[in-house]
C-alpha cells in the first residue's frame, strides 16, 4: 500500500511564526502564558506545555501581573493590550500579519461608515479568537454571520460593508455576500438599495489550499485527513476532500485510525489543516504503514 502526505497541508505562516516565538521565548524562561490554545490541536498544545507553555483565558489574564504573555496568531481585540499595559505584562505579539491588516482594515471601515449609520458584518464562527478580534475593532457593534439564518441580524434598509474571517470557505463567502445583495434588493423595492460593500478577506494561503485538497483527495483510494477538532479550517478543508472522495476520514491523531478503512486500498492520501503539524502526520503515516506490514 502506498502512502502519501500531502506536501502542501501543514501549518501555515502564522501558526508557524507564533510556534518558532513561543519556543525561541522558552529557550530563556521557563514559563510562558499563552492566551488561548496557539494553536488548535491538542497534540501541539500538549507538546508545547511540557516545554512550558501555559495557556490562559481572558479573565485569568486581568489577574497577572509582571510576566510575559503570547498572543496567538489569530490576533487579539484592543481590550487586551489595554489590559496588559495597566498590570505591565510583556506581549510577545504573534499576531498573524494577514489578520493585522484585516482587523485594521475593520477598524478603518467601522470609523467611516458612522456617518452613513453603516453596519460592519464579519462572515465567521461566533467566539473564534479571530473574530474576537476583529469585533472588538468595533466596539463589540460588529455582526457575526455564520449561517443564512443569521441574515435576520442585519437591518437591510442601512448600508453593509462584509468582511470574512481569515480562514473560512471561499464558497462559503461568496454564497453569503449573494444572499446579503439579494436581501437588501428584496428589502429595498422601488428605492434606493443602501450601498454594499463586499470584502473577500480570506487568506490566500488558506483558500488556495481547497483546489489543491480537491486533486490531492481524488488522486488516493482512502484520504486521511488529521486535525484537531477545535480547527474551523480543518472542518472546512475535510469537508472538500469529503466531497471529492467519499473514503474520507477525519482523525485527531494515529490513535484513531481504524483498519477497516485501508482493507481495499492500494492508495492512501494524508493530508491536514493549516493548524496540523508535519510531524503528526508524520506519525498517522507510520502508524498506517505498520497496519499494512502486519496484515501482509
Amino acid at each position: 500500500m502506498n502512502v502519501t502526505i500531502d506536501k502542501n497541508s501543514g501549518y501555515c505562516f502564522g501558526v508557524e511564526f507564533a510556534i518558532q516565538m513561543a519556543e525561541d521565548e522558552m529557550e530563556t524562561c521557563e514559563e510562558l502564558y499563552c492566551l488561548g490554545d496557539i494553536v488548535h490541536n491538542s497534540m501541539e498544545v500538549k507538546r508545547l506545555y511540557e516545554k512550558g507553555l501555559r495557556i490562559i483565558d481572558r479573565e485569568q489574564l486581568k489577574n497577572l501581573r509582571d510576566c510575559k504573555v503570547l498572543i496567538r496568531a489569530h490576533g487579539e481585540p484592543p481590550e487586551t493590550y489595554k489590559t496588559a499595559l495597566e498590570n505591565n505584562i510583556e506581549l510577545i505579539d504573534a499576531s498573524c500579519p494577514v489578520v493585522l491588516k484585516l482587523q485594521n482594515r475593520v477598524k478603518h471601515a467601522y470609523d467611516s461608515n458612522k456617518k452613513d449609520n453603516g453596519q460592519i458584518v464579519i462572515y465567521g464562527q461566533v467566539g473564534h479568537a479571530e473574530v474576537i478580534g476583529l469585533v472588538g475593532q468595533t466596539g463589540d457593534e460588529a455582526i457575526i454571520v455564520t449561517t443564512e439564518e443569521d441574515l435576520d441580524k442585519i437591518d437591510f434598509s442601512r448600508p453593509v460593508t462584509l468582511f470574512s474571517q481569515t480562514t473560512k470557505s471561499t464558497k462559503g463567502f461568496y454564497h453569503i455576500k449573494s444572499l446579503i445583495e439579494e436581501r437588501l434588493k428584496e428589502a429595498n423595492q422601488g428605492g434606493v438599495v443602501p450601498e454594499f460593500d463586499a470584502n473577500d478577506s480570506i487568506c490566500r494561503q488558506v483558500s488556495n489550499r481547497e483546489p489543491q485538497l480537491a486533486k490531492f483527495s481524488v488522486e488516493h483510494d482512502v484520504i486521511i485527513f488529521v486535525s484537531g477538532k477545535k480547527s474551523s479550517n480543518g472542518k472546512a478543508l475535510f469537508s472538500v476532500c469529503k466531497q471529492h472522495n467519499p473514503n474520507s476520514f477525519f482523525v485527531e491523531n494515529e490513535e484513531e485510525l481504524e483498519e477497516e478503512w485501508f482493507a481495499q486500498a492500494a492508495s492512501v492520501g494524508i493530508c491536514g489543516a493549516t493548524s496540523t503539524p508535519m510531524w503528526l502526520m508524520q506519525q498517522v503515516a507510520a502508524r498506517i504503514n505498520a497496519l499494512d506490514a502486519a496484515v501482509a
